[in-house]
């Protein structure tokens, strides 16, 4: 194992395509939720601690060496909206294909063939850990980071917010990405002995609700 192989992974340049998603940034935005580094910062942590959570779950269960397959059933279960799951899959692709180039393997190709559209993207994310030799927890800490990253990532194209208070809204959530990471990882832990009903399945409807409405708007910046 290298532990650097998480700095890969977890690194906004990773082409995994995330930087064209906002992880519901922009509607909130439009909105009014998000104004500011305070109001980012409400949104980063709720979002953590609801999709970040389950994501965190799904890809540790999957870093675990969990079958992938019924991973993804799971979390198609856990996104009951259309555009999320699209969003999901279309994620997945591309995590997929940068994956497979970086750490080739025998269960990346498996899922690539069993999923030709995409697998949900933490399922893919926790598998690619696996096969850069990454343990379950390393894996739902690169996932909970990136649910609240690519949001305050948004944040600054969206609102010119200087991007010293958006680095500084993710530092001070620094111990909420423990909590969650480690949470994620002991819920894939007892995968093995309840299933895949072990895992989370915190919802956030406001971000259910939003996700569907963006996905109609005629002129939007972000895909998602």
């Amino acid at each position: 194992m290298s532990r650097a192989a998480l700095l890969v992974l977890a690194d906004g340049r990773f082409p995994a395509g995330g930087h064209a998603h906002s992880g519901g940034a922009e509607p909130a935005v439009a909105a009014g939720r998000i104004k500011d580094a305070a109001t980012l910062e409400v949104f980063c942590r709720g979002r953590l601690h609801t999709a970040g959570l389950v994501a965190a779950g799904l890809a540790a269960a999957a870093a675990a060496g969990h079958d992938p397959l019924l991973l993804d059933a799971a979390a198609d279960a856990r996104t009951p909206v259309p555009a999320l799951r699209q969003v999901a899959r279309r994620l997945g692709r591309q995590m997929m294909r940068a994956a497979r180039a970086t750490w080739p393997s025998a269960a990346l190709d498996a899922l690539a063939t069993a999923r030709p559209r995409g697998a949900h993207q933490p399922v893919v994310l926790g598998l690619a850990a696996r096969s850069a030799g990454l343990p379950p927890l390393d894996a739902a800490y690169a996932v909970a980071y990136e649910s609240v990253s690519g949001p305050a990532t948004a944040a600054v194209r969206l609102l010119s917010l200087d991007p010293f208070d958006a680095t500084a809204v993710l530092a001070r959530l620094t111990t909420d990405l423990d909590r969650v990471a480690e949470q994620g990882a002991e819920a894939a832990r007892r995968v093995a002995s309840e299933g895949v009903d072990a895992l989370p399945a915190a919802s956030a409807p406001l971000l259910d609700i939003t996700a569907q409405q963006h996905a109609a708007w005629p002129v939007r910046l972000f895909a998602s």
